[in-house]
C-alpha cells in the first residue's frame, strides 16, 4: 500500500490545519486546484528562515538577491555557487514546514547541462533544499528537463530576470510590447513542458501574469505582477523595511523594522554610555 503524501490533500484533510503539514512540490499543485493562494518569501539564515517556517508560510526562497540584502551589492549577478550553498544550508537547517527552494546563481546553470546537474544535486545532497529555481524560457528548457529527469524538482523565472540585468540594463516591467508577451507565453509553456513544478512571474503586467496562471496547470507565483497569479512572493527584507535604497512600487511594507532595530541600537547605546545599562537586577 502506497503511504499518503505527507504534505497532499489527504493529510490536508485528515485534521483540516494545513499548516502543521509539510509543504511539497505536490502541495503546491493541489492548492492551485483548489484555489488556495501560495504565500512565498526569501530568507539567506537560520533565524530568519526559522521565523517564517513558524509564521506558515508555503515556500521559502533562498534568493540570490542575499546579494544585495545581505553582501550590499548593486545586482545579483556576482553572488557565487559557495556562497548560496552556505544560505541554503542555513536556512534549510531553520525549516520543518516550507518547502526549500535555492536560487542556481548566474553561470551555476547557463554553461552547460552537466555542470547546471551538478550544481543542482549540490544544492540537494549538500545544502539540503528540496528544489532549485533557474531563471530563462525556452532555451533552459532542456537544461531544465534534464535536471528534473534525475529527480530533482526545478521553479522556473520569466519576466524580469536580475541576472541578466545587464542585458536589459533596466528594472523596467516586461513584456509590454505584443512582441515580448507572445514570447513569455512561449517560454511559461516551454517550462512547464520540461517539467517545472511551478514558475515565477517577475514585474510584467497584471493582465499577462493572471492570463498565464490561468493557461498552466503548475502554479505561476507572482512578484509585481498582479493579483492574477496563484500565489506572491516578495523579499522579505522590503516588506519588513528593512532594505531602504529602494522602494519598488509592488512591495507593500508590513512592517518598518529598519527604523524600530535604529531606534533600539540608540537607546541602548545611550543606555550604555550613561551607565543605566546593566543594571543591578541585569549583573550577577
Amino acid at each position: 500500500m502506497t503511504a499518503p503524501d505527507p504534505g497532499g490533500p489527504d493529510a490536508r484533510d485528515r485534521d483540516g490545519d494545513a499548516r502543521a503539514r509539510k509543504v511539497t512540490t505536490r502541495s503546491l499543485t493541489t492548492m492551485k486546484t483548489r484555489g488556495e493562494r501560495i504565500t512565498a518569501l526569501t530568507a539567506y539564515d537560520f533565524l530568519l528562515a526559522e521565523l517564517l517556517d513558524q509564521a506558515g508560510i508555503d515556500v521559502i526562497l533562498v534568493g540570490d538577491s542575499a546579494g544585495m540584502v545581505v553582501q550590499g551589492l548593486d545586482t545579483t549577478v556576482s553572488v557565487t555557487m559557495d556562497q548560496m550553498v552556505y544560505h541554503a544550508t542555513v536556512v534549510a537547517r531553520g525549516v520543518e514546514r516550507a518547502l526549500v527552494v535555492a536560487d542556481l546563481p548566474f553561470m551555476a546553470y547557463q554553461v552547460n547541462a552537466d555542470e547546471a546537474l551538478r550544481n543542482s544535486g549540490r544544492m540537494i545532497q549538500t545544502a539540503g533544499v528540496e528544489a532549485v529555481k533557474l531563471e530563462g524560457g525556452e532555451r533552459i528548457a532542456p537544461t531544465i528537463r534534464r535536471i528534473v529527469d534525475v529527480g530533482i524538482p526545478v521553479m522556473g523565472h520569466l519576466g524580469l530576470t536580475p541576472q541578466s540585468i545587464h542585458k536589459f540594463g533596466t528594472y523596467q516591467v516586461r513584456a509590454t510590447t505584443a512582441e515580448e508577451a507572445q514570447e513569455l507565453r512561449r517560454d511559461a509553456r516551454a517550462l512547464q513542458d520540461a517539467g517545472c513544478f511551478a514558475l515565477v512571474v517577475e514585474k510584467v503586467p497584471a493582465a499577462l501574469a493572471r492570463e498565464v496562471s490561468q493557461s498552466l496547470t503548475i502554479p505561476v507565483i507572482g512578484i509585481g505582477a498582479g493579483a492574477g497569479c496563484d500565489g506572491q512572493i516578495l523579499v522579505t527584507a522590503d516588506m519588513l523595511g528593512l532594505y531602504t535604497r529602494f522602494h519598488p512600487r509592488f512591495v507593500r511594507r508590513y512592517g518598518e523594522l529598519g527604523r524600530a532595530i535604529a531606534d533600539s541600537v540608540s537607546r541602548y547605546a545611550a543606555d550604555v554610555r550613561s551607565g543605566e545599562f546593566p543594571s543591578a537586577q541585569e549583573s550577577y
